[in-house]
Protein backbone atom coordinates (compact mmCIF):
# COMPACT_ATOMS: atom_id res chain seq x y z
CA UNK A 1 0.00 0.00 0.00
CA UNK A 2 1.09 3.49 -0.78
CA UNK A 3 0.95 5.58 2.67
CA UNK A 4 0.97 9.35 2.36
CA UNK A 5 4.08 9.44 3.64
CA UNK A 6 4.21 13.73 4.74
CA UNK A 7 0.96 13.01 6.54
CA UNK A 8 2.44 10.39 8.61
CA UNK A 9 5.02 13.11 9.11
CA UNK A 10 3.26 16.27 9.86
CA UNK A 11 0.79 13.91 12.39
CA UNK A 12 3.93 12.43 14.06
CA UNK A 13 5.59 15.79 14.43
CA UNK A 14 2.06 17.81 15.84
CA UNK A 15 1.93 14.92 18.56
CA UNK A 16 5.82 15.71 19.46
CA UNK A 17 6.63 11.97 18.78
CA UNK A 18 10.28 11.37 17.60
CA UNK A 19 10.73 8.16 15.07
CA UNK A 20 12.92 6.38 17.75
CA UNK A 21 9.33 6.35 19.97
CA UNK A 22 7.06 5.70 16.76
CA UNK A 23 9.77 2.89 15.83
CA UNK A 24 9.68 1.10 19.43
CA UNK A 25 5.74 1.52 19.35
CA UNK A 26 4.99 0.05 16.05
CA UNK A 27 7.98 -2.66 16.26
CA UNK A 28 9.11 -0.91 12.98
CA UNK A 29 12.58 0.51 12.25
CA UNK A 30 13.33 3.94 12.09
CA UNK A 31 14.94 3.62 9.08
CA UNK A 32 12.21 1.95 7.45
CA UNK A 33 9.57 4.73 9.18
CA UNK A 34 11.61 7.23 7.56
CA UNK A 35 11.74 5.80 4.23
CA UNK A 36 7.85 5.82 4.22
CA UNK A 37 7.70 9.28 5.43
CA UNK A 38 10.08 10.44 2.14
CA UNK A 39 7.58 8.29 -0.02
CA UNK A 40 10.46 6.16 -0.61
CA UNK A 41 8.76 2.55 0.87
CA UNK A 42 5.31 1.09 0.65
CA UNK A 43 3.80 -0.41 3.78
CA UNK A 44 1.38 -3.04 4.16
CA UNK A 45 -1.93 -2.94 6.00
CA UNK A 46 -0.35 -3.92 9.14
CA UNK A 47 1.99 -1.52 9.41
CA UNK A 48 -0.31 1.33 8.33
CA UNK A 49 -2.67 -0.32 11.20
CA UNK A 50 0.35 0.08 13.68
CA UNK A 51 1.27 3.63 12.50
CA UNK A 52 -2.16 4.73 12.77
CA UNK A 53 -2.85 3.30 16.16
CA UNK A 54 0.40 5.08 16.99
CA UNK A 55 -0.71 8.37 15.92
CA UNK A 56 -4.58 7.72 17.21
CA UNK A 57 -5.76 8.26 13.47
CA UNK A 58 -7.91 6.21 11.19
CA UNK A 59 -6.02 4.61 8.51
CA UNK A 60 -7.83 6.65 6.03
CA UNK A 61 -6.25 9.86 7.46
CA UNK A 62 -2.84 8.23 5.97
CA UNK A 63 -3.62 5.46 3.19
CA UNK A 64 -3.83 7.30 -0.41
CA UNK A 65 -5.60 4.41 -1.65
CA UNK A 66 -8.24 4.82 0.52
CA UNK A 67 -8.25 8.75 0.28
CA UNK A 68 -9.55 8.97 -3.49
Amino acid sequence: MTPNGTAIRCFRKARGLSLRHMAAVTERSRGFLSLVERGQAGASRDTLCRIADALEIPVAAINREEMS
